[in-house]
């Protein structure tokens, strides 16, 4: 348990800030040599079947699933986007969970901003996704994808895993202000040095 006070609200909203212009630009520059390098369609083998670039323009979410609401992804992606930045105006101020949004916030701005600017048209736009990993089915397909929807998952588990653990979005524990309500459920403050 750690005994570090809660992050200030600034520091809070510049971490989650900071990480997402990160994982943005890496998901965009990885796009944009994506296109430049390769031809859509064609297989190129990085390390044998384990991992290979196929480029495509996804019109769908995962998998491509959805292909013909793709505007109904794009307003979804911009409530998420909004719901995090709110969040971390208004509630957040553990390290863990700043950490977390922030990656996550990169991740959908990532494939935000195709959905909006990239063909065929604002909102409808085709997501790039480039990564083919063919050990990795869906059903029928095999997983395509990009950097952004790297992060998104990986940080929708870890969001589930936070959660599961009890951390709330000041850092204090579930079971930690259970105990300390319990002994002192007049002190409101009894948990205050409890932060992750």
């Amino acid at each position: 348990m750690s005994g570090r006070p809660p992050l200030r609200a600034a520091a809070a909203g510049t971490t989650i800030a900071i990480l997402a212009i990160v994982v943005l630009a890496a998901d965009q520059f990885s796009k944009q040599l994506a296109i430049q390098s390769l031809d859509p369609g064609r297989t190129v083998p990085v390390v044998g079947d384990a991992l290979q670039w196929h480029l495509v323009y996804n019109p769908g979410a995962a998998f491509s699933l959805g292909e013909g609401v793709t505007w109904v992804f794009t307003l979804a992606m911009a409530l998420v986007a909004s719901a995090i930045v709110w969040l971390a105006i208004t509630r957040i101020r553990s390290r863990l969970w700043a950490v977390v949004l922030g990656l996550l916030l990169g991740g959908v701005l990532g494939n935000l901003v195709d959905r909006v600017f990239r063909e065929p048209g604002f909102a409808v736009g085709h997501v790039v996704d480039f990564i083919l990993t063919p050990w990795m089915w869906f059903w029928t397909t095999p997983a395509i994808y990009n950097v952004a929807d790297i992060f998104i998952v990986s940080m929708m588990i870890s969001v589930a895993l936070l959660t599961l653990v009890g951390i709330r979005f000041d850092g204090s524990r579930e079971k930690d202000r259970a105990v300390a309500e319990g002994a002192h459920p007049d002190d409101e403050g009894a948990d205050a040095g409890r932060h992750a």
